[in-house]
Formats: structure tokens, C-alpha cells, sequence
């Protein structure tokens, strides 16, 4: 069983940066593929990037894709997403997520955090 418990959420103007930690505990945090997702208020939770155990390979939702980066830190159990230029679309809900397989659907991945608030004025 994998625990996962993200932080570094809050409010941001619109152009301003954040980075979100996902910090696991009770597995091997390098065997997983790691994800995030976010849910914003009244839609339903979509995929925002996956990183492959190594770390050397990434793949990011066109909506965000040159504005966020993930990245791992395998020795500390942490999984990172930064994100630069951000808009009030970005407002939502991020969670991360482990799995055992390079996805983008929910439906694989098998251990969830508890979210974190990410709320960007314009």
C-alpha cells in the first residue's frame, strides 16, 4: 500500500509559478509510474502529465505542455510538478497518482493523494 500526500498548492496571479510535491511512503516508490491529474469545479478530474519510473520519460497534456514540468526524485520518494505561466484555467483540485503502468487514464493507476488546491487570479 502506497500513501501519497501532496503539498505546495495555494493562490497565484495569473503568470506566477508554483511547484506541487507528492510525496510517497509504504512502497517502492521507484517501481511506480507517477501521474498527476487535476479536477477543477464542476468538471471532471483530467490527466496533466505522467513520468516513467526512471524519470526519462514524460508526457504532459497539450493544455500545459511548455508551462508545467514533472519530475522524480527517486531517492527522495517525491514526485514534483512545476508550473510556470499560470492561468485561471489551471484553477483545480492536483492529485498524484502511482501506477504500475505509463498512462494517461485514471483507471490505471492504482493509488491516489489526497489533492491540493491550486487557485490562479486573474
Amino acid at each position: 500500500q502506497v500513501q501519497l500526500v501532496e503539498s505546495g498548492g495555494g493562490l497565484v496571479q495569473a503568470g506566477g509559478s508554483l511547484r506541487l510535491s507528492c510525496a510517497a511512503s509504504g512502497g517502492t516508490f521507484s517501481s511506480y509510474r507517477m501521474g498527476w491529474f487535476r479536477q477543477a469545479p464542476g468538471k471532471e478530474r483530467e490527466f496533466v502529465a505522467r513520468i516513467s519510473w526512471s524519470g526519462g520519460s514524460t508526457y504532459y497534456a497539450d493544455s500545459v505542455k511548455s508551462r508545467f514540468t514533472i519530475s522524480r526524485d527517486n531517492a527522495k520518494n517525491t514526485v514534483y510538478l512545476q508550473m510556470n505561466s499560470l492561468e485561471p484555467e489551471d484553477t483545480a483540485v492536483y492529485y498524484c497518482a502511482a501506477g504500475r503502468k505509463v498512462s494517461t487514464r485514471q483507471n490505471d493507476y492504482l493509488y491516489w493523494g489526497q489533492g491540493t488546491q491550486v487557485t490562479v487570479s486573474s
